[in-house]
């Protein structure tokens, strides 16, 4: 009898114990939840999405509404390759999603045509199996010197200045934006986008 009490008691300490690690690991548990990709961000001081999303749609804009792009795009579809944007920050800032987020607006826009520069390595290596190897039926493999070569190049900068004392701390960043005519050399377009984002030091600290 006093042997069955004791398991009883010990019995009914282990599920006690069980069941406040199972409420302790619900409560822990992280709640995961969908936002707004467009919303604005203000997590920190330095380049975040909406700042990306802000520099990718206004360049695309002023791209698309200039006259002289007009004028290029009123009668053919211009091929263009982008040239990664250079990060010239002292943040470690994904510049190719610049880039991509423009060229993709661009060609939503049915204004032009792009080749994709950093795709010429594998393209050549598939044409390359296609023209050489035997598996490959040479009436549907794709002959070398067919591809459009781009006429025009979209190339650009990002820059930032940072400044901060005591109180503050001041980031301020400029991109800006270039179309090149691939034969004549000519720049057709140019435009730039600031902005400005302050941080002030709070009564707890940063």
């Amino acid at each position: 009898m006093i042997i069955s009490n004791k398991f009883k008691t010990a019995s009914t300490y282990a599920l006690v114990g069980l069941s406040a690690l199972v409420l302790s690991g619900c409560a822990n548990k992280a709640v995961v939840s969908y936002g707004d990709a467009q919303a604005v961000e203000t997590t920190d001081i330095n380049f975040g999405s909406t700042d990306l999303q802000k520099v990718a749609s206004q360049m695309t804009d002023s791209l698309l509404s200039s006259p002289v792009v007009g004028t290029m795009t009123a009668n053919k579809r211009p091929v263009v390759f982008v040239e990664r944007i250079k990060n010239k920050t002292s943040e470690h800032i994904d510049t190719e999603s610049i880039t991509d987020s423009i060229s993709t607006q661009m060609l939503r826009s049915g204004k032009f045509r792009f080749v994709d520069m950093t795709r010429v390595e594998s393209v050549r290596e598939q044409l390359t199996f296609q023209n050489e190897d035997a598996l490959v039926n040479p009436a549907t493999a794709v002959a070398f010197g067919k591809q459009i070569g781009a006429q025009y190049m979209l190339y650009g900068n990002l820059s930032s200045i940072v400044k901060s004392n005591a109180d503050k701390s001041d980031v301020y960043y400029k991109f800006t934006m270039r179309l090149m005519d691939m034969e004549s050399g000519l720049v057709e377009w140019a435009d730039e986008t600031e902005i400005r984002k302050t941080k002030e030091k709070s009564t707890f600290g940063w």
